[in-house]
């Protein structure tokens, strides 16, 4: 993994979780219990402090980053989808952050909201707990449910499963030049929310 101090700052990385070989953690970054960081993420804490509760996630191609002086922190269970820029903002316990979404400085965003794909939350904004929130700028548009914030949880879990499996079988190989007779299958264990709606 690509591990780098600044200004006298070492980040600090609880044994438990996983950082992707391809992202980069530099400075003054602080990672709780069982997060996981992917390849192509970046947590720059060169100009202020990037702190990661127990059990977050940070997925591919993610960017956290600050003014100086500021902080990024993400609270327990914080679920940052791929391609997220989180830049000097907070997020509550268990909320998500859809895909490709930009949440800018002192943003917060309140326990178990659930921000969508591509969102553009403008600076300054605060979003009291358990709000659906779209669009750019985004607004709130509604609560969310028992069953959004069940399914949002259950894949979080997933996620903080993820560094175990990662640390006992991730390893850098090379490539089969064909497939083999016998490749292993994959379980469909996790239902998109539209999936479970329609089985409803």
């Amino acid at each position: 993994m690509a591990i780098y101090s600044f200004q006298g700052h070492i980040p600090v990385i609880h044994e438990s979780s996983f950082v992707h070989p391809l992202a980069a953690v530099t400075g003054n970054v602080i990672i709780g219990k069982n997060c996981y960081i992917g390849p192509g993420a970046a947590l720059r804490g060169d100009w202020g402090e990037i702190l990661l509760e127990d059990g977050v996630n940070v997925q591919e191609n993610c960017t956290l980053h600050m003014f100086p002086g500021k902080q990024v922190l993400l609270k327990e269970s914080a679920h940052v989808g791929h391609g997220a820029v989180i830049h000097g903002a907070v997020l509550g316990n268990n909320c998500m952050i859809g895909m490709n979404s930009v949440i800018m400085d002192d943003v917060i965003i309140g326990d178990e909201c659930i921000v969508g794909a591509m969102a553009f939350v403008k600076a300054e904004t605060v979003f009291s707990e358990r709000q659906l929130i779209v669009g750019n700028p985004a607004k709130a548009i509604k609560e969310v449910s028992e069953d959004m914030i069940a399914w949002k949880t259950a894949g979080t879990k997933l996620y903080q499963q993820l560094p175990t499996d990662c640390h006992e079988s991730l390893r850098e190989v090379a490539p089969l030049r064909e497939l083999p007779k016998e490749r292993p299958g994959q379980k469909d264990f996790y239902k998109t929310l539209n999936e479970i709606k329609r089985q409803g």
